[in-house]
């Protein structure tokens, strides 16, 4: 994975603005927007969801990693969506067990080049630093293991792009967008992994965005759901294209 220098100094408290979807004792569920960084690294000491959180929530100094504190997962800065946050000890280490467990349910939405061959399918494929261009990750043979379920939902015929439903099974920087440029259908928008946008509408950023997350209450060991609406710059992406030529019969 790429991984930033780590700061000389724990983040400060920032007047930074967090969605939150849910919040209780031990989690926090927030809503993270395209262009936003979850944490300080090189580049981005300030700023970021961390400082955020840790102005409405102080307490969150404490838990886990000080420089990282409450963060067990995150999203690249281009990718918008939910992501839990640990309010407590114990939930830092129930969410990072569920994570390693796999059995963190997160799911996204995607719009890309192409309609795949398949409907459904399972992107098998270790990912690791890319030798061309150091910032950016590939699929390469000695990566860390990777897999990425996808589901087709619409396609569209003018111009050929679809929109599928991608299901992560490990978490790898870039890894939705690496897979999917993989097997031939780059994320529209996405210029880094050869996804330019040439339809009507302002993208800047990725198409992508977490749609369901997923997991097990650390204290309470409920199952709980949380499904967030697609952002308003890929939803009037997709108003743009029209009425879909193909859609799936069970979405």
């Amino acid at each position: 994975m790429l991984r930033a220098p780590a700061p000389e100094e724990p983040p400060e408290p920032e007047p930074v603005e967090v969605v939150v979807r849910h919040v209780d004792d031990d989690v926090i569920v927030v809503a993270k927007p395209a262009g936003l960084v979850v944490h300080p690294g090189a580049g981005h000491e300030h700023g970021t969801l961390v400082s955020g959180l840790l102005q409405r929530f102080p307490e969150l100094a404490g838990v886990g990693d000080r420089f990282r504190p409450g963060i067990v997962h995150r999203l690249d800065r281009e990718t918008s969506g939910l992501l839990v946050v640990a309010r407590s000890a114990r939930a830092y280490d129930s969410l990072v067990e569920q994570l390693s467990g796999r059995t963190v349910d997160r799911c996204y939405q995607a719009l890309v080049w192409g309609v795949p061959a398949a409907r459904r399918g399972i992107v098998d494929a270790p990912i690791g630093r890319s030798e061309a261009r150091r910032t950016r990750m590939a699929v390469r043979s000695e990566g860390r293991p990777a897999r990425t379920a996808y589901e087709v939902i619409n396609t569209w015929s003018t111009p050929v792009v679809a929109r599928v439903e991608c299901k992560l099974e490990t978490g790898r920087t870039h890894q939705i967008r690496v897979h999917l440029a993989a097997i031939g259908h780059p994320i529209v928008g996405d210029g880094a992994y050869r996804g330019p946008c040439a339809i009507r509408c302002r993208c800047t950023a990725p198409s992508c965005t977490r749609g369901t997350l997923a997991f097990d209450h650390p204290a309470t060991g409920e199952r709980l759901r949380f499904d967030e609406p697609l952002p308003t710059d890929l939803a009037a992406v997709l108003d743009n294209l029209g009425h879909p030529t193909g859609v799936a019969s069970d979405h």
